[in-house]
């Protein structure tokens, strides 16, 4: 199986086929704005805008099965994003990354038959996925996204 046969649907509401992202890598994130690790944000867009024009996409998810930490509507959370970190990467609707509603996405990501499985810890995991919609690498929430492993893993597999 591929990312690329998942739909998802946008903040705005639309569903959106992750098919319209193959022949790009991404970093998929589960995100929330109440949370210690809300500065990522930052860095995220920072990443995004660095390699976006190399072929990198940032795919945000917000979740709120960690203490609450993403209470807001869909239309609160972008205003959020972008108010207070000028966000351009997609987001997409809140979703469940864990337990018996976890989001296809996330039964692909770390479901028992995936590359990288298990629950996913806290607020903004990270999986960077290739252009052939397969997971290369798993990386911890703490793991920030300026760290020069994430930067080195995504120099060393943007789109030729």
């Amino acid at each position: 199986m591929s990312i690329h046969e998942i739909e998802a649907k946008t903040i705005q509401g639309q569903s959106r086929s992750l098919k319209d992202y193959e022949g790009n890598l991404l970093l998929v994130v589960n995100v929330a704005s109440k949370c210690g690790l809300t500065p990522q944000y930052k860095d995220l867009e920072n990443l995004y805008k660095k390699y976006k024009d190399r072929g990198f996409r940032i795919l945000g998810f917000p979740c709120n099965q960690f203490m609450g930490q993403e209470p807001g509507t869909e239309e609160e959370i972008q205003q959020f994003c972008s108010t207070n970190y000028d966000v351009s990467f997609d987001l997409f609707s809140k979703v469940d990354v864990n337990g018996a509603n976890r989001h296809p996405l996330y039964q692909f990501l770390a479901g028992p038959e995936a590359a990288f499985p298990g629950d996913i810890s806290w607020n903004f995991e990270k999986f960077l996925v290739g252009e052939d919609g397969k997971v290369i690498q798993r990386f911890s929430p703490k793991t920030s996204p300026s760290d020069p492993k994430i930067v080195e893993t995504i120099e060393s597999n943007l789109p030729s």
